[in-house]
């Protein structure tokens, strides 16, 4: 993976996904929303790899649906600059014009086996990005789905060809998923987690099969985990999020040996270490997590922060502020 000098291939300005409460009471006058994503920010340069990171619910998975429009943002902007004309706000776009777009982004869903059709054979699956963006005829889509088996280590690719989904193992579905995400050469993906559900036997290979990739075909990387180790392998940068807001963000060995924000810390010190006879002091963190239902304008972490004061209380969220390195947290104590 390399970083660039020119500007970011995807820019998140304000990015905000709102999902309404149903309550049942057809006379309430103020419906209240899950701020399942809440004015989150943050650059992605080309070739690079993004890593999100943070605990089940804080909007990992939401936030890379909305970068790739498999859902609509509430409000904010996406600018997306391939370098091919001029940057784009994809939040705005519809039609044949989000449907080009769609062939610059790809999603790596989390279950390979889930997002695959059971009754398609694999050259059934890859090709069909190929179909839906016109892209050559039958013996080309062949030979397009041929040289990207190959190239995600299903070898030789006649064998795999006319395979189903039940027919591979976990690894292999999972290669599947990488494949037709590449297939149509796309400038940038999001990767949701795509380890969590392989064994561990497998992990690598699949983490080393994406690493090669991005640095031969210049893939962009947003990478879901909630596994900081996973994020440490993968990705230049990582950026933690809680609640729907990035806490802290920076380059990967900056955040994870001079965590900034007492989420961060607390995350870290979660991980467990390979030696019994080791004993970790307890996490410095208040139990119970926040409800993320019209959450009050004040810090989001501020009800199971150990260093929070009156100041955090009485004011609102606190902006995303570091050095000149990039890198930042949203804290008044950081």
């Amino acid at each position: 993976m390399r970083n660039s000098k020119e500007g970011p291939l995807l820019r998140a300005e304000g990015l905000t996904k709102l999902f309404p409460v149903t309550t049942g009471n057809w006379f309430q006058r103020d419906p209240s929303f899950v701020h399942a994503v809440d004015g989150v920010q943050f650059d992605l340069g080309r070739g690079d790899s993004l890593g999100l990171v943070g605990e089940s619910g804080c909007g990992k998975t939401t936030t890379g649906r909305l970068l790739v429009r498999l859902a609509d943002p509430t409000d904010g902007h996406i600018i997306f600059d391939d370098g091919e004309g001029e940057p784009t706000d994809i939040a705005t776009l519809s039609g044949k014009s989000l449907k080009g777009f769609r062939k610059k982004a790809q999603m790596i869903f989390q279950d390979p086996y889930e997002s695959m059709n059971p009754r398609r054979t694999v050259l059934d699956t890859i090709a069909e990005p190929l179909k839906t963006q016109k892209i050559g005829g039958p013996l080309e889509r062949l030979d397009s789905v041929s040289r990207i088996l190959e190239l995600v280590g299903l070898t030789p690719p006649r064998s795999f060809l006319f395979r189903h989904p039940h027919e591979l193992s976990g690894g292999q579905r999972q290669r599947v998923a990488i494949a037709r995400a590449l297939v149509v050469e796309p400038k940038f993906v999001v990767a949701d987690e795509p380890t969590s559900m392989l064994d561990v036997s497998v992990r690598t290979g699949v983490m080393r099969l994406m690493g090669d990739l991005a640095g031969r075909l210049g893939v962009s990387y947003l990478y879901i985990t909630h596994d900081l180790a996973v994020a440490r392998y993968m990705c230049d940068r990582i950026a933690v999020m809680y609640l729907g807001k990035i806490v802290e963000i920076g380059n990967t060995e900056d955040v994870l040996q001079n965590p900034r924000h007492p989420y961060t810390r607390a995350l870290l010190s979660a991980v467990p270490v390979p030696d019994p006879s080791v004993v970790r002091p307890p996490v410095d963190i208040k139990s119970g997590v926040s409800v993320p239902i019209d959450p009050e304008a004040r810090c989001r972490f501020f009800d199971r922060c150990p260093i929070a004061d009156n100041f955090c209380r009485d004011n609102d969220h606190p902006p995303l502020e570091g050095d000149d390195s990039g890198h930042l947290a949203a804290c008044y104590k950081a």
